[in-house]
């Protein structure tokens, strides 16, 4: 019989679900403070995910006992190696953060100029011929070349 505890609970799979849930919910928001929650949150409920996964077995001392009963160490492994990635990118997001925090004053992601050129061609349903390419009125709405508002910037035209 082999030594060891009875599987996840339902307590820690609904803990892992919340985790991971609110994590990616922070992940999608536009201010870097809540995607740094976000990637942590999420890293954790990964991590917990990771340690759930399997049946536990005894503690890995040689010589206890039957090969067959020692724990297996790489959750533990993958676990470590999360926790040092998490780490990295938390410590990258805190100074992308505290860098735009510093620049501009607050740490929202901003759009790009061209994301900003599509949505409002979109809001005034002015997308004419020469911005898809030349192709006419079967070509899709959606893929606007970005192509001749970057001239125009490039002549100091501005962004209409």
């Amino acid at each position: 019989m082999s030594a060891g505890g009875a599987g996840p609970t339902l307590v820690l799979v609904v803990i892992v679900g919340v985790l991971v849930g609110c994590g990616v919910s922070l992940l999608l928001e536009r201010s870097l403070t809540r995607i740094l929650l976000g990637v942590i949150l999420l890293g954790n409920g990964v991590n917990l995910l990771i340690l759930l996964g399997g049946r536990p077995g005894i503690a890995p001392v040689v010589g206890t006992g039957a090969v067959e009963e020692m724990s297996d160490a790489v959750p533990q492994a993958m676990v470590l190696t999360s926790i040092v990635i998490t780490f990295g990118l938390t410590a990258f997001l805190l100074a992308v953060g505290y860098r735009s925090w510093y620049l501009t004053g607050d740490d929202e992601v901003p759009d790009d100029i061209e994301d900003r050129q599509i949505i409002r061609r979109a809001e005034r349903d002015e997308v004419t011929t020469e911005d898809l390419g030349g192709e006419g009125a079967d070509a899709d709405p959606e893929q606007v070349d970005p192509e001749p508002a970057r001239r125009r910037l490039r002549r100091g035209e501005g962004v209409e």
